[in-house]
């Protein structure tokens, strides 16, 4: 046979004129393109999705934009969603895409995808061997997701790049979800990305329907809708078409039956020629489809029969094997083909494909159901016979397709499993999960001898073999079951793998299946899954687990069911038994040599140990762990580590080590394209900052984290902490905003204490700041109430202290004496119940206990000065500015010492103004106001302050004012006033008013409260 290459070549030149030459209308849509072509080039990113009925003009108005854009010198990429029977081809128009770019930008794609080639050839198998992933590695296609786009972005940082992507009516989940991510994600670089759907397509369930409702909501995409010509342009249409002037007769005719569709406006003016011109036109669109196919000689009616329904593109080897005509022969029928304008020749290739997929719909639904099934087993066979003829990365998942349609459930069976294994290696789960399904469905119907002949493939993790030989064992219904339930987890299915994972369990209670160690497997993914779904904790399962793997002898399940049940323990009750089942996991799974599951033990085991008080030695282990991990290349738990060992430093006090830790575990995430893992990582590196005073850095990694493609866990902490900060700088509308974002995240069927009691301290802060005390009172006793386990001190401190606080700031208030003293027990009931295992929270216990002893009216600056003694060398500079406010405030209320005061509270104050701590910032002004202390020095004057008048008050309160101001505080109407001070209600009221006035506050209550926590009633200073 002669080079179906030149074939091709030769064959493109071959065509009969339907298509007009010249662009008809379009002229707004075709700008909007071009301006984002600018604003590309300019380094702006840009997106748009193109929309229209089939034959509307989509293809064309593409075609324009790129020519356009390569006369402008941006480098075009193109690729198209694949229709193969009903299915998809994972990835495809990206697969086609990179293909593209690497023919043109060889070395630059090659510079570009340096380091990450395994990962890419999953889209693109010619950069090299994909290689095999983490087993059950969640962050894969994340990973996968986020090279693909740094590896556009680095090679559109200098050309302009223009990717179209058509035909998204027919994209595989896959590529659905890694254009969303795209698009999301997508921040610099001179890149244009173009994606063209059928609108007429998208009926209520499509799959498309919910990205494009996505894409809606970003205001960085534009959606061109395509309308049908008018008149005036199916006339100019006409005349590009026949080169001459159409009679009007004619044109209100082709106007009138294509309603102004383009492409049928073609096919109305070639069913003429077809005929004698005189043969009425069907009022079938089938069948005005199709008249240009009857019009052919046989041969090339047969030809197009059998592309029709070989896929969207039919490579001419294949053609040929199928078709089984001679090379000359089938070469004639080709050109008729060509040359009626009905296939072309793929640019980049050597296949055929219809000019337009309508034309192969209509032909395709013209067959009869037996010839369809007969040609999908021709091609099966021919492509059987030679895997050569079709790209490797199709091969598997084309043989499965033509096999299912064919109708052979023998040979569909082994087909559909070996297309799933293809189609897990590259990260494409959604995939995987509807071939395995697809599986299940042929299950029954293949011959026992040919399911007794299947061995088992990829098992899920860590699903046992049953300790049988795998090379004789026999596949069976449950290994599949386990794929798919592993499959829909990794795509986000959750809600289908709890259901498979039901299915299984069933099967398994049965007599014929019962198998406890398969059992165990299953319950431990069915806890992850409750969790995940926020149905629960996962407890019962992972206990269920627990009772059906005691007694037998170990394995990777043993480990995997210990290893679950250490890291439940871990989030939410870090106690003996979780560090039991930790070092059981362990044990277990060294055993076993199952090293994965060890190393994922050991540093569980290491953050339960730091958590448990064993500080050193936690910390070794992590950092074992860590090192080990990434000399293996199990980057998603060497992620993981850093993880927790960024948490578990920041849990000591030890935030500028957290913050180093943190920014290498991002350096690790962004070159290994662990997304979810950067979102943890990032949310703790904010709390370090935060810590240490570097409050304007915190807010900008949280909103780094919100805007990033992670999922909803560590954008709830991001959350958590903006709400914090807000919350300190007086912003208390945007604090409660935040809380709220991240409570409708965490849940109330699975309380982690890592989640609540931080949501509930910063809740208790925000309530305090609008005077709502019983909301702090009833965060605190909640809290109490649920215990606080090991290693959350570090959590319960900061709740304590906002409560206390709240306390002592609301003292002689009648309003805050109801409850008090249960208030105050449940607050030393909480201090007895917290460690204090390092500085930073011994810092806290002396501050929480002067708090105390403020709201019980017998706080001392001795005290005081402890506090500040023991947050001064802690680097913690916003705390520390708090407890130097308070023992200001008590050497002024203790007089003598005013100097000293003096320093303490522009050393406040400085640190207030810097954090735009307001609330704070304006209780050291008051202070300092009412002291008569400057918060600036004078330099000019070396002399010593001055003390103030004893009768002197910094609001300009008068004596009588000051009486008032007494009896409001103890909650006296106007009219008791009056009785007891001897002046009328009138004057009462006045006085009150004034005082309200110079106060600077809006209510009675307000001007009490600030009395009392600045002392404004006292005579002595």
């Amino acid at each position: 046979m002669s080079d179906p290459r030149g074939a091709c070549a030769m064959l493109g030149a071959v065509e009969t004129r339907s298509v007009s030459p010249v662009f008809v209308g379009r002229a707004g849509e075709l700008t909007a393109l071009t301006e984002a072509l600018s604003r590309a080039t300019a380094g702006e990113p840009q997106a748009l999705l193109v929309a229209g009925e089939a034959g509307v003009g989509k293809t064309r108005l593409v075609e324009e934009f790129r020519d356009a854009a390569c006369d402008a010198g941006a480098v075009v990429a193109l690729g198209g969603c694949v229709e193969l029977g009903a299915d998809g081809l994972p990835f495809a128009p990206f697969s086609t895409a990179l293909r593209s770019l690497r023919r043109r930008l060889p070395d630059e794609l090659t510079a570009a995808a340096d380091g990450h080639e395994g990962e890419l050839a999953r889209l693109l198998p010619e950069l090299g061997d994909p290689g095999g992933a983490d087993s059950g590695d969640e962050d894969a296609t994340a990973r996968l997701f986020e090279l693909t786009v740094r590896l556009l972005e680095r090679l559109a940082a200098d050309r302009t790049l223009v990717l179209v992507l058509e035909d998204l009516h027919w994209a595989d989940t896959s590529t659905r979800h890694l254009l969303t991510y795209l698009l999301r994600t997508l921040r610099r670089g001179r890149i244009v990305v173009v994606a063209t759907y059928r609108a007429d397509d998208i009926h209520r369930r499509h799959p498309l329907r919910p990205l494009l409702a996505e894409l809606d909501r970003m205001r960085t995409i534009r959606r061109i809708e395509l309308s049908r010509f008018t008149r005036t342009e199916v006339h100019r249409q006409l005349t590009g078409i026949l080169a001459a002037e159409p009679a009007p007769g004619l044109v209100d005719e082709i106007f009138d039956r294509s309603d102004g569709n383009a492409f049928f406006v073609e096919e109305l003016v070639a069913s003429r020629s077809c005929g004698d011109g005189t043969n009425p036109l069907s009022d079938s669109l089938r069948d005005l489809l199709l008249v240009r196919v009857e019009a052919l000689p046989e041969d090339a009616q047969r030809v197009a029969r059998i592309i029709a329904e070989g896929g969207s593109t039919v490579e001419h080897g294949l053609l040929g094997a199928v078709s089984r005509l001679a090379e000359d022969d089938l070469i004639e029928a080709l050109r008729a083909a060509v040359g009626a304008n009905l296939l072309l020749a793929v640019p980049d290739g050597d296949g055929y494909r219809f000019r337009h997929s309508l034309v192969r719909e209509a032909v395709s639904d013209d067959l009869l159901p037996g010839e369809r099934s007969r040609l999908n087993r021709r091609y099966a066979e021919a492509l059987e016979a030679d895997p050569g003829l079709v790209r490797p990365e199709e091969r598997a998942t084309r043989l499965a397709t033509y096999w299912y349609h064919a109708h052979d459930p023998a040979k569909a069976l082994p087909a559909v499993l070996d297309a799933s294994v293809a189609t897990r290696k590259r990260h494409a789960y959604a995939e995987q999960l509807r071939l395995l399904e697809r599986a299940m469905e042929l299950w029954d119907e293949a011959p026992a001898e040919v399911r007794a002949g299947l061995r088992p493939i990829d098992y899920a993790e860590s699903y046992p073999a049953c300790g049988c030989d795998p090379e004789t064992t026999p596949l069976r219904h449950l290994d599949l079951l386990a794929e798919a339930a592993v499959a829909a987890r990794l795509c986000g299915e959750r809600e289908r793998a709890l259901k498979i994972g039901k299915m299984a369990l069933r099967l398994l209670d049965g007599d014929e299946e019962h198998d406890p160690l398969r059992a165990a497997w299953f319950w431990a993914e069915q806890a992850r899954l409750q969790s995940n779904l926020g149905r629960g904790d996962g407890w019962a399962e992972i206990s269920r687990a627990q009772e059906l793997v005691k007694g037998l002898p170990p394995s990777a399940v043993h480990a995997t069911v210990l290893a679950g049940a250490a890291g439940w323990g871990m989030l939410r009750s870090p106690g003996p038994d979780a560090l039991a089942a930790a070092e059981r996991a362990v044990e277990y799974a060294r055993l076993v040599k199952a090293e994965a599951t060890e190393l994922n033990a050991r540093l569980t085991l290491g953050t339960i140990m730091v958590a448990a008080g064993e500080r050193e030695a936690g910390l070794a282990e992590m950092h074992a762990v860590r090192e080990r991990t990434t000399a293996l290349g199990q980057f998603h738990e060497a992620a993981r580590a850093h993880i927790n060992l960024a948490s578990a430093l920041e849990s000591l006090g030890r935030s500028a080590e957290a913050v180093e830790l943190a920014d290498a575990g991002l350096e690790l995430t962004r070159a290994r394209g662990l997304v979810e893992s950067a979102g943890w990582i990032r949310g703790n590196k904010a709390e370090s900052l935060h810590s240490l005073g570097r409050w304007d850095e915190a807010r900008a990694e949280a909103e780094r984290l919100l805007s990033s493609n992670t999922s909803t866990k560590p954008r709830a902490s991001a959350h958590l902490r903006l709400a914090q900060i807000a919350v300190a700088r007086g912003e208390t509308t945007t604090a409660l905003r935040h809380l709220d974002e991240a409570r409708a995240v965490y849940g109330t069927r699975d309380p982690i204490p890592q989640y609540t009691l931080p949501l509930a301290g910063i809740d208790a802060t925000a309530a305090a700041a609008e005077g709502r005390l019983a909301d702090v009172r009833a965060r605190l006793v909640a809290a109490a109430d649920a215990g606080f386990p090991p290693g959350t001190h570090r959590y319960g401190w900061p709740l304590v202290l906002a409560a206390v606080t709240a306390e002592a700031d609301s003292r002689g208030l009648p309003a805050a004496e109801e409850g008090r003293d249960q208030a105050l027990a449940v607050i030393r009931r909480c201090v007895r119940a917290l460690a204090a295992p390092a500085p930073v929270w011994a810092a806290h216990s002396a501050q929480v206990a002067e708090e105390l002893a403020r709201a019980e009216g017998r706080e001392t600056a001795a005290r005081w000065a402890e506090a500040v003694e023991a947050w001064a060398p802690l680097g913690r500079p916003y705390p520390l500015a708090r407890v130097r406010h308070r023992f200001a405030d008590a050497l002024l209320t203790e007089g003598g010492r005013r100097e000293e005061a003096t320093a303490l509270l522009r050393q406040a104050h400085a640190t207030a103004v810097a954090l735009g701590a307001r609330p704070l910032r304006e209780d050291v002004e008051l202070l300092a106001a009412r002291a008569r202390v400057p918060l600036t020095a004078d330099p000019r004057s070396g002399a010593p302050e001055a003390e103030p008048e004893p009768e002197a008050d910094a609001f300009g309160l008068t004596p009588r004012e000051q009486d008032v101001l007494g009896l409001v505080a103890v909650g006296r109407t106007n009219r008791q006033i009056a009785e007891e001070l001897f002046i009328s209600p009138k004057t009462a009221s006045v006085h009150v008013s004034n005082i309200l006035a110079k106060l600077g506050v809006s209510g009675r209550g307000e001007a009490a409260a600030l009395a009392h926590r600045l002392h404004l009633l006292d005579t002595t200073r």
